[in-house]
């Protein structure tokens, strides 16, 4: 790339980048540090980056400051190094000011890992986005050190997935105002789930179906250079059923296996930490289990609730769950368990003390005296402050041996 090209286009997207219109998100960063953008493919990190500009232009920095670069840019010949350098040159030729860098899907260029550390090095501000088939959150951890915070985008939370639908949140009482309106979102929300474009797509299971094509050979067969990929889309297919259960490695190895592909428990853990790196699924520990069981015997859940309908029959029940395990990671990270010990509780938060179990219905009467045994039984051996249940669309306070429990249901809930 020769200077002349490098100028033209960083002019092109320092315009761009603060023109272009954009859901606000709720996401805050320090304006003195610097980001790494990870999450699913089309899980907005780019608009994430355009929000940040926008911050910063709102708190007083100047369109000049903001060099904004796209790597995959289709004029862009392939670059190296030096052609990262050649940006910054070019830059400092063109304005006075000290730039603060947004490289947008630079994963493009070998070896920008050390660019984007000389930069931090230097006192320069980064924010990058890079592909989940080139850019793993574990190794932009071990390559640039505490230089990055390591910000995990995820899909549109249901409240996001309202206001891009246009319904007003601002009213306190907007629940209220606009239940009907909710309760139609919700369906569409949890049947194909809150990436962004998925509210403006008529066909929504072939785009989301499309989407899960690409994360499987880019992000996945390409990436690691799997040749079972056969005993792949198994495991996934068996994680999906698996949902709402515990599932330890040597079971999946077995369920794979009699598929007609024999696969190893150590090719299973390999597979599931790559499932984990692509950002397709996630797992949750028992916090009864000791070490040994923690690591083999956990639940898995899909970050979006679009995907992971795609393998699924009868999905009601799984994707409650699911929708639940979403939400909880999107508040407390790791932070979040299920309780295993003679007894199941589906959610347990013990930095808040916070209890939750999903039940589709609690109108059959065995169901309900299940769900609440559940929770009075675990009140006596572990320290918990709220209770909730959590329903597909069912409301109630229930008091039982002094323990007050939430009924809620999930799209209340999640707003």
């Amino acid at each position: 790339m020769n200077k002349e090209t490098a100028k033209l286009l960083i002019t092109e997207y320092q315009q761009k980048a603060v023109e272009v219109s954009f859901q606000e998100r709720s996401y805050k960063m320090e304006d003195n540090l610097n980001y790494v953008f990870v999450g699913l493919r089309r899980v907005g990190k780019s608009y994430l980056m355009f929000q940040q500009i926008r911050h910063l232009l709102d708190a007083g920095h100047s369109k000049e400051e903001i060099l904004y670069f796209n790597f995959e840019d289709d004029r862009i010949a392939s670059l190296d190094t030096e052609d990262l350098d050649r940006i910054k040159i070019c830059y400092e030729e063109m304005f006075d000011c000290k730039p603060i860098f947004f490289l947008d899907e630079i994963q493009t260029v070998d070896r920008w890992e050390k660019f984007v550390r000389r930069l931090a090095d230097q006192g320069y501000r980064v924010y990058v986005t890079g592909s989940n088939a080139k850019m793993l959150s574990s190794e932009i951890a071990t390559t640039l050190g505490g230089r990055y915070i390591i910000q995990n985008v995820y899909p549109y939370s249901f409240p996001e997935y309202l206001t891009s639908l246009g319904i007003d949140l601002t009213d306190k009482n907007f629940v209220y105002r606009n239940r009907t309106e909710i309760v139609k979102a919700f369906e569409n929300y949890f049947h194909f789930g809150g990436l962004p474009e998925v509210t403006q797509i008529t066909d929504k299971r072939a785009w989301l179906s499309s989407l899960y094509q690409r994360i499987f050979f880019g992000d996945l067969i390409t990436r690691y250079q799997i040749r079972n990929d056969f005993a792949l889309r198994v495991l996934i297919r068996k994680l999906a059923e698996s949902v709402k259960q515990p599932t330890s490695f040597n079971r999946l190895a077995n369920v794979v296996s009699s598929s007609g592909k024999k696969i190893s428990t150590d090719t299973v853990i390999d597979y599931l930490g790559y499932l984990k790196e692509s950002w397709l699924i996630f797992p949750v520990e028992n916090i009864c289990a000791k070490l040994a069981e923690k690591e083999a015997n956990k639940k898995y859940y899909f970050i979006d609730n679009g995907i992971l309908n795609l393998f699924l029959v009868d999905p009601s029940t799984s994707l409650l769950e699911n929708q639940v395990a979403i939400q909880l990671r999107r508040w407390y990270g790791d932070d979040v368990y299920f309780y295993h010990h003679g007894i199941e509780v589906d959610f347990y938060i013990p930095d808040v003390q916070l209890a939750v179990q999903v039940c589709y219905s609690l109108q059959d009467p065995e169901t309900r005296k299940r769900e609440i045994n559940a929770l009075l039984k675990m009140s006596k051996r572990i320290e918990v402050i709220r209770w909730i249940i959590i329903t597909k669309d069912e409301e109630d306070t229930i008091s039982e041996q002094g323990i007050r429990i939430e009924v809620i249901p999930a799209w209340k809930w999640l707003c």
